[in-house]
């Protein structure tokens, strides 16, 4: 099992949250997902098929922006 840290900018309410979570839920090897509004981060556990970058494409394919400096 992987983990990734994510800092998105834009979540601000439990709708936000909602609309995130349903997003990663559809994407495949995705097992957990925790969003902390307070912090404007996602925290993810994935196994294969999901990678890093089809994470990152789901969450701003949904309206967020992903801070660059986590990318690294």
């Amino acid at each position: 099992m992987k983990n990734s840290h994510y800092e998105v900018s834009g979540l601000a309410n439990s709708q936000d949250k909602t609309k995130v979570l349903n997003a990663l839920d559809k994407l495949e090897g995705v097992q957990e997902v925790a969003v902390d509004l307070g912090r404007g981060s996602i925290e993810i556990e994935y196994n294969s098929p999901a990678t890093k970058e089809k994470i990152l494409k789901c969450i701003e394919n949904t309206g967020y922006t992903v801070k660059l400096d986590m990318l690294k």
